[in-house]
């Protein structure tokens, strides 16, 4: 991919800024490599707004979704570019590899990590102009965009500081206001680890604890997987999904997802805010964005464009 921009972050996340390239929102799609506050290299690439061609789309760009893929993913896989097609109509879309995936680099951690790599997005997000953020994740995607919303706040809580002690990942540092989302949409995503009740899942499970079952995702899955375990173990989804109130959180499962039954987004759902958590069981849908059809996707993204905060709070 081509080194288009280099997005440095500082540990905080507050100080981003695109090396080379003036601030301001692009209105051509463009590629970046963004480094995270551990130091790992993620390839990035950005979509512009569109326009209101779809189902509730406006006339104007309400703000940037940020889109993270599940594993085995990366930036430019049909699927996820099939995502963007759609989301575009909504919003500027920001889609990246996550470590060990793709172009980027470093190792799959599956899921713990992974917060650094979404935070270094939703900063680049903001750094080009965008004052209002979504984050929409799929599969593993959708468990990161979760534990994301919990970590990185748009502002300190009273009582919430207390719940990153032991979980939050080594090198984050004190989560900076530009990484925050300002709306949250997890895809299939697990509410709980170590799941192992569903035939994929235990296979996955084979392939991330075996050393030849990381052989064959490296070479069969072009993904490289960290080979140790978590130490300590990160915060759940189920754990995250209470802290994220008030920003709004939409839960998104199908009634045929081979890996993770609807316990998953039930207790999800359950655990979050009812006054800002949404449960969407969709009959006949599968597992993540390769089985996400248009329709859906346009849902999703009409339910984020009446999610934004309020526009006099920066433009979008």
């Amino acid at each position: 991919m081509g080194d288009d921009a280099e997005c440095e972050f500082a540990r905080s996340g507050a100080d981003a800024r695109t090396v080379g390239d003036a601030v301001g929102v692009p209105d051509v799609r463009r590629h970046a490599v963004l480094r995270t506050s551990d130091g790992v290299r993620i390839e990035a690439a950005y979509d512009p707004y569109a326009g209101g061609a779809g189902p509730g789309g406006s006339a104007q760009a309400p703000g940037a979704i940020v889109l993270a893929h599940g594993f085995s993913g990366s930036v430019d896989r049909p699927a996820v570019r099939r995502a963007v097609q759609v989301f575009t109509q909504y919003a500027a879309v920001i889609t990246f590899s996550f470590r060990g995936h793709g172009g980027s680099g470093g190792h799959s951690t599956v899921g713990d990590l992974e917060v650094l790599d979404l935070a270094a997005a939703v900063a680049w997000a903001r750094s080009l102009g965008h004052a209002r953020v979504a984050t929409v994740g799929f599969s593993m995607g959708g468990s990161v965009v979760v534990r994301h919303g919990a970590l990185h706040r748009p502002e300190e809580h009273e009582g919430r500081t207390g719940a990153r002690s032991g979980t939050e990942p080594a090198g984050a540092g004190r989560p900076g206001a530009a990484e925050h989302s300002d709306a949250v949409v997890a895809v299939s995503a697990p509410a709980r680890w170590y799941y192992k009740g569903t035939a994929p899942m235990r296979r996955l499970h084979w392939v991330i604890q075996r050393p030849v079952g990381r052989l064959v995702s490296r070479y069969g899955l072009r993904t490289r997987i960290h080979p140790r375990d978590w130490d300590p173990v990160p915060l759940s989804p189920v754990a995250a999904a209470p802290l994220l109130a008030p920003t709004p959180l939409l839960v998104v499962h199908g009634d045929q997802d081979p890996y993770f039954p609807v316990d998953h987004p039930n207790s999800l759902a359950a655990a979050g805010d009812p006054e800002c958590t949404e449960l969407w069981l969709v009959e006949g849908f599968g597992h993540a964005e390769n089985a996400a059809e248009p329709e859906l996707l346009h849902r999703i993204g009409s339910w984020v464009g009446h999610r934004w905060p309020d526009p006099s709070a920066g433009p979008a």
